[in-house]
């Protein structure tokens, strides 16, 4: 989810956003979260495209997917372009404007890729452009990544009853009606076998502390996910949503209290580790190639099995 804060009337935020993970214009300009101060791109060494990959085959060769939600290299949508990419499949980006040149362009380039766009996710038209744009230069999608979230920063602390009515449309419109509105424009162009995927949380079913709007949303989303399954489905699109454990992306040290849960989470959950983009990445793999191709309509955890504990206690 985007939780670092914009001044109201730029474009909208876009990142990904499970946990964390994980933006508004026009007259209806209100907030966007988006990192600031970094005057280059971190391409981790580990992320780079490789030299010798003249030959890119994999699980998912031949396939082409469209990644939203792409802020640095840090990110969930990243992690999930690159092993994509790194079982075969041509990927293309979307993201919010003022990431494209520095941040976004750059990481699409060290895997190839050249179909970089901008877009406001809270405006339909250029929703539907974008995926004009990527039918006219690439034709069908196979594999759509919705990881895209946002809430004003001021509704991630203190009480849930002091959200504003504005805030809570805002957290509802990008985290969730955005999806509904990609899944609405990509469906002309994804072939039977195709597959949709989105971020979520365990916050959309259990109280976390300063999660407040973004839970409500997540709630919505893994809805809309069923209901987007049920509707997509006798087209033979397949759409599923990832729950991820608290990842260390930009947008997750917005949410107060992060550093705390974060640095806990080890120790209590049952394969006693913290959870990576790359975790999260080779379930969306998975969720993209025919490997899961009766899967459908379901919330995917990824988070060591922090899910099944009912009093979550460190060892003494």
């Amino acid at each position: 989810m985007k939780l670092t804060k914009r001044p109201a009337g730029s474009a909208a935020a876009q990142e990904s956003a499970t946990d964390a993970g994980p933006a508004p214009a026009g007259s209806r300009a209100t907030v966007v979260a988006v990192p600031t101060a970094i005057a280059k791109p971190r391409v981790a060494h580990r992320l780079t495209r490789p030299a010798d990959d003249c030959e890119h085959t994999g699980i998912l060769a031949g396939k082409k997917a469209l990644v939203f939600g792409v802020a640095n290299d840090h990110s969930i949508a990243w992690g999930i372009a690159k092993a994509l990419y790194d079982q075969g499949a041509s990927v293309g980006f979307s993201s919010m404007a003022s990431l494209i040149k520095r941040r976004v362009r750059p990481l699409a380039a060290s895997i190839g890729s050249t179909f970089v766009e901008a877009c406001d996710v809270r405006d339909d038209d250029e929703i539907r452009k974008v995926f004009e744009r990527w039918h006219a230069r690439e034709g069908n999608l196979d594999i759509l990544v919705h990881a895209v979230a946002y809430a004003e920063k001021v509704d991630l602390a203190g009480n849930f009853t002091a959200t504003s009515r504005d805030g809570f449309h805002t957290a509802i419109d990008i985290s969730v009606y955005s999806l509904i509105a990609m899944a609405r424009e990509a469906r002309p162009y994804m072939p039977r076998g195709s597959s949709i995927m989105t971020m979520t949380y365990y916050g959309a079913e259990k109280v976390v502390p300063h999660y407040n709007v973004m839970g409500v949303a997540k709630a919505a989303l893994e809805a809309s996910t069923r209901y987007l399954a049920a509707d997509l489905g006798p087209s033979g699109i397949r759409v599923n949503a990832i729950s991820a454990g608290p990842v260390r992306t930009l947008s997750a040290h917005g949410i107060a209290g992060f550093r705390t849960m974060y640095g806990a989470f080890a120790d209590v959950t049952p394969l006693r580790s913290h959870i990576t983009i790359e975790d999260v990445a080779g379930t969306a793999v998975y969720l993209a190639s025919p490997l899961s191709g009766q899967t459908t309509g379901e919330v995917i955890y990824v988070d060591g099995g922090f899910n099944i504990l009912g009093l979550p206690v460190a060892e003494e």
